[in-house]
């Protein structure tokens, strides 16, 4: 049998559940056993109903949020911003540089790359060494062109409707 070649995969797209899409491919690898990190760029809840379902019940999956939620917020970083979003962008690198885990999901780093959180030069560098049996997936809006470029797989989520466009707020199990 071949070596498992790992994949970059990228989420991204106006509309909802390029998270959730990515938690998708985390639960189908933890089924099989694999070691899973995953860090949240921007979300620092641990109430989110994957967090909870993730400590409670896949022991195989780390998850690492940031300390700050600013992720509506396209504009008006503080210093605190920036120095959060590059400790994560490192931890989360380490851990795909490691080869200690099998998938590696990067949530919202399209996003913290197109604010200006994170370099698109230090993403590419990463992307260059990442270890060829390691899977990674990059989320969020905004998706570069050279990301999208070296990526293997690129799906574009498009809002058609929203129930946000009919005045029904976050909802509990579905938003978070």
């Amino acid at each position: 049998m071949a070596e498992k070649m790992g994949l970059i995969m990228v989420y991204t797209g106006n509309g909802k559940g390029k998270t959730t899409a990515a938690l998708g491919l985390l639960l189908r690898a933890s089924g099989h056993g694999a070691k899973v990190f995953m860090v949240q760029f921007l979300k620092s809840d641990p109430s989110y109903g994957e967090i909870q379902a993730i400590n409670k019940f896949l022991p195989t999956v780390t998850v690492l949020q940031s300390k700050r939620s600013r992720l509506t917020v396209a504009g008006g970083f503080t210093e605190e911003d920036f120095i959060d979003a590059q400790e994560v962008f490192e931890k989360g690198k380490n851990a795909l540089l490691s080869k200690s885990y099998d998938l590696v999901i990067f949530d919202e780093l399209n996003f913290a790359v197109n604010c200006g959180l994170i370099s698109l030069t230090d993403v590419l560098a990463m992307l260059a060494k990442k270890p060829a049996q390691v899977d990674v997936v990059l989320t969020g809006r905004n998706a570069s062109e050279e990301i999208m470029k070296i990526a293997d797989l690129v799906s574009e989520v498009k809002e058609i409707k929203h129930h946000y466009q009919a005045g029904i707020t976050a909802q509990k199990g579905v938003e978070y």
